[in-house]
């Protein structure tokens, strides 16, 4: 078997018997345990149970009659991981922090609910920073994971452990969740596949962060990526955000035409620091087979936010979200999160208030440049490529309240559309000198996913990432 097939794929040799859901999760946890102490994209994994649940799974096929095997759940004995900051009934969560304790948890998201729905089999959890406040997946308790690309390197945050584990053919594919690039940063990094829904498109359960996060997937293919966001977009009526219903399912959009296309490209930052020339070369690059592919592309200035509207974000918002973090014990977060539950203590309540007023008003009139200035605007994923793995925990610990550059670089192009709710997708179109993946971001209008997926699928049926793979784990 193919560690790095689809999860369309594997599904599709499911229902037609020519794979068992033991044999892929067998093969599938041999690889973890070759590999993950090496690359630490898992943190917990059961395997007694991930097996049972196997067997289970081949039993209903073996039961089913042949022409039955069509009603089967769309991803029916596929594996997939959960992120660490995510609960699941019976599993820990100790959302990379040693502040939260290990205990299991009687909750299940919503997202999780929907992948069981779909057939997924859970295969452990993967790796992310404390409450997912960093760029990169570095953490006291389970150490740093690490670029399948390249060790010295960071994975990215904070779905670093997903985007590792699918890069290396450890999974898949990977549930994930984004509050400021959370799968695009790690996707971009890795050389894989990261599509963030727009807000209210999949049901989710962030205390606190109900306004920025979305849940979604990491994969290596666009089919996946759309087939998951079927599974995950079911419909919650407890949910606080609701997107309209989609014209047609998402798994119909690749290979769908949809008409020539008015793209932006943006190359500098709108936070102002420079940009690396290799992210530049990725935008520009992605330019050039979108115009091949008979778009037009044209250079773009968007209004963005305020800078008071930026601070008030970083410093204001985000530092109050921790006060619904599921910490048993705050004292032992990292030190720098535990200088920024400092910080909101000492904020008055309206100072949040008038923050959160402020980006509303000026999200409206960022939102409003989609269709009327552009269709889709293309941008660098991240401002720099992957920093060295640990560089960004160290630098936030010893120094909590001074500047932190590379990660404001990484987070440049990502963090206006978790404000914005703007859809976004990561694609790996540029490999740097040194060999690094390095991704270019599309952004489209509210709830616009399907022009991304149609978009996306053609770029990469032009440029072919999905055959790439690092290749001390292509054996």
């Amino acid at each position: 078997m193919d560690p790095f097939s689809s999860a369309t794929d594997l599904a599709a040799a499911v229902r037609r018997r020519e794979l068992s859901p033991v044999e892929i999760v067998d093969t599938y946890l041999a690889r973890i345990t070759r590999h993950n102490d090496e690359l630490a994209a898992f943190t917990w994994i059961d395997e007694e149970a991930v097996r049972a649940a196997a067997r289970r799974a081949e039993q209903a096929v073996m039961d089913a009659a042949r022409d039955d095997l069509a009603v089967l759940p769309p991803f029916h004995g596929v594996p997939v991981p959960v992120k660490e900051l995510t609960q699941v009934e019976g599993q820990p969560a100790t959302y990379g922090s040693f502040g939260v304790d290990d205990r299991p948890r009687d909750l299940t998201e919503p997202v999780v609910s929907r992948l069981l729905d779909a057939g997924f089999l859970l295969m452990g959890r993967t790796n992310a920073p404390d409450m997912g406040l960093l760029s990169t997946t570095d953490n006291s308790r389970f150490g740093s994971t690490r670029n399948p690309w390249d060790p010295d390197r960071s994975s990215g945050g904070s779905s670093g452990g997903a985007a590792a584990a699918v890069a290396a053919g450890l999974a898949p594919v990977a549930h994930a969740n984004d509050g400021g690039g959370s799968i695009r940063m790690p996707s971009s990094s890795c050389g894989v596949v990261g599509l963030k829904p727009g807000r209210g498109r999949v049901p989710q359960h962030v205390p606190g962060w109900e306004h920025a996060t979305v849940e979604g997937a990491i994969t290596r293919t666009v089919r996946d990526a759309a087939a998951l966001l079927d599974v995950m977009s079911v419909p919650d009526r407890l949910a606080m955000y609701h997107a309209p219903a989609p014209e047609r399912p998402y798994a119909d959009e690749p290979g769908r035409d949809g008409g020539r296309l008015r793209i932006g490209l943006l190359t500098e930052a709108p936070t102002g620091l420079p940009v690396d020339p290799e992210c530049v070369a990725a935008a520009e690059h992605t330019a050039r087979l979108l115009t091949s592919l008979g778009h037009e592309v044209f250079p773009a200035s968007p209004s963005f936010f305020s800078e008071r509207a930026i601070i008030g974000y970083t410093q204001i918002v985000l530092d109050a979200a921790l006060w619904a973090a599921p910490y048993d014990r705050p004292e032992l977060a990292e030190p720098h999160l535990r200088f920024r539950m400092e910080r909101a203590a000492g904020r008055h309540c309206g100072e949040y208030t008038r923050a959160a007023t402020l980006l509303a008003e000026e999200s409206r009139a960022v939102r409003a440049q989609w269709g009327r200035d552009f269709d889709l605007l293309l941008t660098p994923t991240m401002a720099c490529p992957p920093p060295p793995v640990d560089a960004l925990l160290k630098e936030a610990n010893s120094d909590p309240g001074g500047p932190r550059t590379t990660e404001t670089q990484m987070i440049s192009f990502t963090a206006i559309c978790n404000i914005t709710g703007l859809p976004a997708v990561s694609l790996p179109t540029h490999t740097s000198a040194d060999g690094l993946p390095i991704g270019s971001q599309l952004v489209a209008g509210p709830w616009d996913e399907a022009a991304l997926l149609r978009v996306a699928a053609e770029l990469e049926l032009l440029d072919g990432w999905p055959d790439r793979h690092p290749a001390r784990f292509a054996g």
